[in-house]
């Protein structure tokens, strides 16, 4: 059989198609992506790392809830032009703790993965209450009604212990003291204290 007609029988049995697909998908993940999972520098957390705090923790779910991913990455690229604008480039050390990571490409806003000490909390509170009062072109819509709602911990332990089974070190004391940690909070205190907590642990490079 020739090789053009055995590529003709080839395109024609859709079934062996999809194995051979299947087959060539499969065995790039495991030289691709299977190393991953036991290279020191992506499953040892970098110097420094700490599980987020009960505000943090509940800061970061009032993230995802409100969609701030959607405009805003935590990914800084090894370019030079990434890390000249936002600083040093992220590593995967720094989001062992993270279930899931907020790695993106969208940048409506920028990236925030190093936002973390870069301003006051007052700046972020005003920036969260009316976002033009500080940044005169933004087109982030506000989010003043966090400022009034307060945390509600009532969760908070139940998610930490999920977390833990999936590798994150946190203590029954942080377990238990997670609702009180929280009370009197509003959400603005927390996605404030989330903020703040991003990208300290590796020093910028600019």
């Amino acid at each position: 059989m020739s090789a053009n007609s055995w590529h003709e029988s080839l395109e024609k049995n859709v079934g062996f198609m999809m194995v051979l697909i299947l087959l060539v998908i499969s065995v790039a993940m495991l030289v691709e992506i299977l190393p991953l999972f036991f290279q020191k520098s992506t499953t040892e957390p970098v110097a420094g790392l700490k599980p987020y705090t009960a505000l943090q923790l509940a800061g970061r779910d009032i993230y995802q809830r409100e969609g701030c991913y959607n405009c805003h990455s935590q990914m800084i690229r090894p370019f030079r032009a990434e890390t000249e604008r936002y600083g040093h480039y992220s590593v995967a050390g720094e989001f062992v703790y993270d279930h899931p990571f907020q790695w993106g490409s969208k940048r409506t806003g920028p990236d925030l993965h190093r936002v973390g000490g870069r301003y006051s909390d007052d700046w972020h509170r005003t920036h969260l209450n009316n976002p033009r009062d500080v940044v005169p072109e933004s087109n982030m819509p506000a989010y003043p009604w966090l400022g009034a709602t307060q945390v509600s911990g009532d969760d908070l332990g139940e998610r930490m212990k999920t977390l833990r089974v999936l590798g994150v070190p946190y203590t029954e004391e942080d377990i238990a003291g997670a609702t009180k940690a929280v009370a009197g909070k509003t959400e603005q205190d927390a996605v404030i204290a989330y903020l703040q907590n991003l990208g300290i642990h590796i020093k910028s490079t600019r």
